[in-house]
C-alpha cells in the first residue's frame, strides 16, 4: 500500500518552495526597481491577507484557525509596514520647497 501525502505535508512542501523561490527573485532585483516592487508586494500582501482571512474564519479544525489568525497578523503586519516604508521612500523624490 502506497502512503499518500497528507495536506500538511503538501502544504508545507508548497511553503519552501514558495520561500526559497520568493528570496531568490527578490535578491537578484536592482536597488533601482525596489520602490516599484514594494508597491507590487503590498498589493500582494493584501491578497494574502484576504486568504488567511478566509482560512482564520472557516474554523474548521483549532489549528486551521490559529493558523490563520497567526497569518491574519503577519500580512497585516506586513502590508501596513509595506505602505509606511513606501510612503517614506516616495519623500525621499519630493522637491523641497524653500
Amino acid at each position: 500500500m502506497a502512503m499518500e501525502p497528507g495536506d500538511l505535508e503538501v502544504g508545507l512542501y508548497i511553503f519552501f518552495l514558495a520561500t526559497f523561490v520568493g528570496f531568490e527573485v527578490i535578491r537578484r532585483v536592482p536597488s533601482l526597481l525596489h520602490t516599484p516592487l514594494m508597491s507590487l508586494t503590498n498589493a500582494i500582501s493584501g491578497i494574502a491577507l484576504v486568504g488567511s482571512l478566509v482560512i482564520a474564519g472557516r474554523q474548521e479544525t483549532q489549528l486551521a484557525t490559529i493558523l490563520g489568525t497567526i497569518a491574519v497578523a503577519a500580512s497585516a503586519t506586513n502590508v501596513i509596514g509595506g505602505f509606511m516604508i513606501t510612503e517614506r521612500m516616495l519623500k525621499m523624490f519630493k522637491r523641497r520647497e524653500g
